[in-house]
């Protein structure tokens, strides 16, 4: 498998007009290809990635500045512009209704790929060599493990990062121990069947007001003036903000529970479709500041690398059923008590659910199930854990 390892990066003057350079030039790139591929369709043609792969040639003696850029770069530009062609007839086909693929705009490429070659990385003294770029001194605040198969560099407002991909093997043998279920949610992000309620960070909704107030200073700027430029970076600074606090948060939290249990259950859901599904733009904008998926990816990873089993069972009537006898008792959303008119079992709605993924996940008959006071776990708490941090509840 393979593991990215992100690593704050700080180039020099000249290497930073390189980077902005070889970014617009790659950007200039991509629109062409995208460009070329839009107009052989409304020929009647159908392009293909083989055939702009071959594009790239002509292109750079037609154009010589794209010599400029390491070839690898160039080709890996013409890789994400059909991985983003793909991204979007996968929606499509979902039934959705959007438009044509966007061209790029100013500031908005901001990655270089050096997949495979083009690089040499100086361990001893952290500097990566790029390949018509220049050398970069970054931060190795921990070490990368495997062997290197490609680096990028980014760009996220005015800073810059390398991101070291290594493939790893994954853990031959798998744990035993302990076993949970987890059900996620939006009152709160998370609550397992040991009775664990972790709290939703609600990260982005806690700074909409900042973000606002940003967009409103923007607007009332000329476009592409310093001012203009210097509000984009205030905005940009809070996004990250915003993303740094999820990834900190979910990386502790998925941490915890794969340190901590040999097998971990949590639904199969379609992230994606719910967010389609939802009717209003409140709630697609909760489940999108969730971040579900990205938890059950973080989840997924270091389970492998563990030795943990990790178990998608189906969500159906997860929520409905009840985890004492097997009924099933239909509840609104709102309702956020499960109480069985069948056997009288009461628990909290996540809980029951909870109980239900487990169950299913470790395919156990229906049981008594206990009835234990559910314990809360602040975002604080989650945020302050450290890797050798005791479980959330004691075996």
């Amino acid at each position: 498998m393979i593991i990215s390892y992100k690593y704050r990066a700080y180039p020099d003057a000249p290497v930073e007009t390189r980077l902005h350079e070889t970014l617009d030039t790659c950007r200039w790139l991509y629109n062409k290809l995208l460009e070329e591929c839009n107009t052989a369709r409304e020929n009647g043609l159908s392009p293909t990635m083989r055939g702009m792969q071959a594009r790239i040639v002509t292109l750079k003696d037609e154009n010589p500045f794209l010599k400029i850029v390491y070839s690898k770069v160039l080709q890996m530009v013409n890789y994400t512009l059909w991985s983003n062609i793909a991204a979007l007839s996968q929606t499509k086909k979902r039934g959705r209704k959007i438009g044509k693929l966007r061209f790029k705009g100013a500031f908005r490429y901001r990655t270089l790929n050096y997949n495979q070659s083009g690089f040499k990385i100086d361990r001893e003294h952290s500097m990566i060599a790029f390949s018509k770029i220049g050398t970069i001194p970054f931060t190795m605040h921990r070490p990368y493990i495997g062997k290197v198969k490609g680096v990028l560099i980014t760009r996220s407002g005015d800073r810059w990062y390398v991101i070291v991909q290594a493939e790893q093997e994954a853990s031959a043998s798998k744990r035993e121990g302990r076993s949970v279920g987890i059900d996620v949610g939006l009152s709160s992000f998370a609550v397992d069947s040991e009775g664990a309620v972790i709290e939703n960070p609600r990260f982005y909704e806690h700074s909409l007001d900042r973000i606002r107030k940003l967009q409103q200073s923007i607007a009332r700027k000329k476009r592409f003036s310093q001012n203009w430029k210097k509000a984009k970076k205030r905005l940009e600074k809070t996004y990250d903000h915003i993303t740094n606090q999820k990834k900190d948060f979910l990386h502790k939290l998925s941490r915890q529970y794969v340190d901590t249990y040999a097998t971990i259950c949590v639904e199969d859901l379609n992230i994606k479709g719910l967010k389609e599904k939802s009717n209003s733009k409140g709630l697609h904008r909760s489940i999108h500041d969730a971040s579900w998926g990205r938890f059950y990816f973080y989840l997924a990873y270091k389970a492998e690398s563990a030795g943990t089993n990790l178990i998608k069972v189906d969500p159906r009537n997860t929520s409905q059923m009840c985890s004492n006898c097997g009924s099933i008792v239909k509840k609104n959303l709102s309702e956020r008590v499960h109480e069985c008119p069948y056997c009288g079992f009461v628990a909290d709605r996540d809980y029951n659910a909870a109980e239900n993924i487990h169950r299913v996940g470790m395919e156990q008959p229906f049981e008594p199930v206990e009835t234990i006071p559910l314990h809360h776990i602040s975002v604080m708490q989650v945020l302050s854990m450290k890797q050798e941090a005791t479980p959330f509840r004691a075996g």
